[in-house]
């Protein structure tokens, strides 16, 4: 039984995306980055194989979204609440693997072997370089595990693991999310090939 995809994004509008990229950037400059890095992930997760594939979004959808990616609204004021909802309103059964914008350097491979691990294991977290963390799947999807949890700071990611102490959890490779300039040319070298890699280059040109 393959996993559920879930991606939570904000819809990329300047002036709410990216905030950290200015004013290196302008905001619609940020904004168009953004929209390029979620463009990326939603293309690794429409690769993937999955029961179901769906946007958790703030906002509405645009021309970025492909075939196939169902949207549901976001729920909650904490990006905690916000992602335990997520859980909750696309859980159908099945285990369940959330992501988010903000890594557009992730490969379906790296989604399928997260995918992969809850055919055995209870969970699988994929930490960030910030000391946050980019994926969280659950086999048993329980939103209790992410309420609470005090998010945006360099102990996220260790806050989260405790919360999952008793549960067999897979560790997926290091990813660097895009908050800063740096990222973004951190990211761009690492995926020259993507959309977010174009978008960095067309905004610096």
């Amino acid at each position: 039984m393959n996993a559920d995809l879930i991606v939570i994004a904000k819809e990329p509008v300047a002036g709410r995306v990216k905030t950290r990229l200015t004013p290196v950037y302008t905001p619609e400059q940020a904004a168009r980055l953004a929209e390029a890095a979620l463009a990326d992930t939603l293309d690794a997760v429409a690769a993937t194989p999955a029961g179901a594939r769906t946007l958790a979004l703030a906002g509405r959808a645009g021309p970025w979204l492909p075939a196939g990616v169902q949207v549901i609204a976001q729920r909650g004021a904490g990006l905690d609440e916000r992602l335990a909802h997520a859980f909750d309103d696309a859980y159908a059964g099945r285990p369940l693997v959330l992501i988010g914008m903000d890594t557009p350097q992730v490969t379906p491979a790296l989604l399928e072997s997260a995918a992969d691990a809850l055919r055995t294991r209870d969970a699988v977290f994929g930490p960030a370089a910030d000391g946050g963390f980019w994926l969280l799947g659950l086999r048993r999807p329980d939103a209790a595990l992410l309420r609470g949890v005090p998010m945006s700071r360099p102990d996220t990611g260790r806050r989260q693991l405790a919360r999952l102490r008793g549960l067999d959890v897979a560790l997926l490779p290091e990813l660097t999310d895009v908050d800063t300039p740096a990222d973004a040319a951190h990211v761009a070298r690492l995926a020259p090939h993507g959309r977010f890699a174009a978008a960095l280059q067309g905004v610096a040109a």
